[in-house]
């Protein structure tokens, strides 16, 4: 791997490309990969860099831990303006992950916590290795989620269970979080990584304008009212089948040069 994105990030966070796919790697751990402002910044700084050639990032994490959430001690005494204003900030930096450029691919161990929970959430595609557990302790803590863990993590595994989860400071698992749907695939501990490169591989394969679709015009529709969906999904779809990738595509696959859909 060659890194483009020397002198632009901090070292708890490195950047490289592999090929066609972006790699961020949480580099803390000796703090569990909590995430304080400066790694938070980093994140945005390696979003905003991110190399036309492009197509998927993966996103993991140095040591044992994917990450243990919020580092504690960013709380300081603040006024709440400036506590609005740290909040947003996450959600501002989130926002380039889920409504980015190209699909992002988490890969998951040890602790995904708090923080931690809220960036994987942002993601598209979460793989999780079986060390894997779930927790968001805020409720424990005195405080609430600020990453945006009440929009993402809600609408994932409904806000009922998350209501447990911050009362209670309830654990989950890996086969528990796959169940749930905080992750998508459930790997041995060692094996996440090459799992995930795999998929943002395939992800990355897909037309660019059907990854667009997906990424941004899926989750509005979803939110919207049926006929308010109906006519941006009758939009999008005319827009992508009319690209002249998907027109190539689709000869391709009228002339059986295509593959097949086989089972996984």
């Amino acid at each position: 791997m060659v890194s483009v994105f020397d002198g632009a990030l901090p070292p708890s966070v490195f950047g490289e490309m592999k090929d066609e796919i972006a790699v961020l790697r949480l580099s803390r751990p000796d703090k569990r990969n909590a995430l304080d402002d400066t790694m938070i910044a980093g994140i945005e700084a390696f979003f905003d860099r991110l190399p036309a050639e492009a197509k998927a990032v993966l996103i993991h994490a140095q040591g044992e831990h994917f990450s243990a959430g919020l580092d504690l001690s960013e709380l300081t005494i603040r006024q709440t303006p400036e506590a609005i204003a740290h909040s947003r900030n996450w959600h501002r930096v989130f926002k380039l992950i889920e409504f980015g450029q190209v699909p992002v691919v988490a890969v998951m161990h040890g602790a995904v916590v708090g923080g931690g929970l809220e960036l994987a959430a942002s993601c598209h595609v979460r793989v999780a290795e079986r060390s894997v557990y779930y927790a968001l302790p805020e409720g424990s803590r005195g405080i609430f989620v600020g990453g945006g863990g009440s929009v993402r993590i809600s609408r994932i595994i409904g806000t009922s269970r998350m209501m447990e989860m911050m009362m209670t400071g309830r654990t989950y698992d890996a086969e528990q979080g796959l169940g749930f749907g905080l992750s998508h695939y459930l790997v041995e501990d060692g094996t996440g990584f090459d799992k995930g490169l795999e998929l943002a591989r395939r992800v990355a394969a897909n037309a660019p304008m059907t990854n667009f679709a997906l990424m941004h015009a899926l989750p509005r529709i979803a939110e919207s009212d049926p006929d308010a969906g109906f006519m941006m999904e009758a939009l999008m779809s005319a827009v992508a089948s009319t690209e002249p990738e998907a027109q190539a595509r689709l000869e391709a696959f009228l002339a059986k040069r295509a593959p097949k859909v086989l089972r996984s």
